[in-house]
């Protein structure tokens, strides 16, 4: 098969739910080559009864978030959350790109908990799973409704994206940051865009995120920069400048991740290493499970985040130093829970 440019995964890999699979296994019987060329975008729509996804994972640093759209056109070949689509019946590969599942009735049921006499105020995170942002969000706009249902009640969001069409909705989220409610982090992988367009070809450029930061950073809207994830051989080199363009960008917050190739993410991106750096694929794997022991994929909290090991102390030390550098003590203001309206007179809907 050819490589399938705009692409991150490059095949699809087995369901482990499924039992059964179509596959061929005999080319010379058919008349015509098969090929998954270019497979087209597919849209679902799902219904959930909660919009609300809680989790307990103490080094993720968010309790609560809200996924509109399952599955991601952006294609990052290294995201965790392809294993997710296993699910929904898809594969974690190109099915996670091209299979796209939108949940039309997110506003309505933001709104419908905010409307609970149980309901407490708390930060909500878009997304913590797919990109809330990601192409088909042009279409459906479902960001941008919940986040006037967000402005609407003064709850506190936390956005986290790869495309710079959050700066649509600079009108709501400057709303929402005159109350201390909003902050938004841009994801950076890499300043190179050659490598940026083979790790998530359909994300925004870095030139596009920082443009985008420095936009909504004018407008007093609080943001920052996520590095990640860190591949030792691929683009932890370049810790210093991104933290130094993002500062420059207005951002005030910067962290980071290492990369951890959880599930059938390990297949995928050990297919894509090979094809796109044969001549450094071994040393990139090797420095990959060197971060995690051994293994390219770890489940304990924290460490998965940062890694172990020698490499995982060289990255450490570089962003700790680049940070300092051109943060200094800039840190994220806590958002405001306190003007949260208890119960709607009205409904946007």
């Amino acid at each position: 098969m050819d490589y399938l440019k705009g692409k991150g995964a490059q095949i699809n890999v087995a369901n482990k739910f499924s039992e059964q699979r179509i596959e061929a296994i005999d080319y010379d019987g058919l008349d015509e080559e098969f090929l998954l060329d270019k497979p087209a975008i597919e849209l679902f729509k799902e219904t959930p009864k909660r919009i609300i996804s809680t989790n307990s994972s103490p080094d993720i640093g968010m309790s609560a978030s809200i996924n509109p759209y399952q599955g991601c056109e952006h294609g990052c070949v290294y995201c965790y959350a392809r294993n997710s689509h296993e699910y929904w019946g898809f594969s974690a590969g190109l099915d996670f790109e091209t299979k796209l599942i939108v949940k039309p009735d997110a506003p309505k049921l933001l709104e419908a908990e905010f409307l609970k006499s149980s309901y407490k105020p708390r930060t909500i995170m878009l997304s913590g799973n797919t990109d809330c942002y990601q192409p088909i969000e042009r279409k459906f706009e479902l960001t941008r409704k919940l986040l006037t249902v967000f402005n609407k009640y003064k709850n506190p969001v936390g956005i986290i994206t790869k495309n710079a069409l959050v700066t649509r909705d600079v009108d709501i989220l400057k709303e929402l940051a005159d109350s201390n409610l909003v902050h938004v982090i841009f994801s950076i992988t890499s300043l190179d865009e050659k490598l940026r367009q083979k790790l998530e070809p359909r994300t925004a450029s870095a030139t596009k995120k920082l443009r985008a930061m420095e936009k909504l950073a004018k407008e007093g809207i609080p943001v920052g920069v996520m590095n990640a994830p860190l591949i030792p051989g691929l683009n932890h080199h370049e810790i210093p400048m991104i933290l130094k363009s993002s500062a420059d960008a207005g951002a005030s917050f910067a962290s980071y991740t290492v990369v951890r190739l959880n599930g059938q993410v390990a297949t995928i991106f050990k297919d894509w290493l090979s094809k796109n750096f044969p001549d450094r694929a071994d040393k990139v794997w090797s420095q990959i499970k060197n971060l995690h022991g051994g293994n390219v994929n770890d489940t304990e909290y924290d460490r998965r985040i940062k890694g172990e090991g020698k490499i995982s102390e060289i990255i450490r030390k570089l962003f700790e130093v680049s940070k300092r550098k051109y943060f200094g003590d800039h840190v994220f203001e806590p958002l405001s829970t306190a003007h949260f309206r208890k119960g709607g007179s009205y409904s946007l809907f």
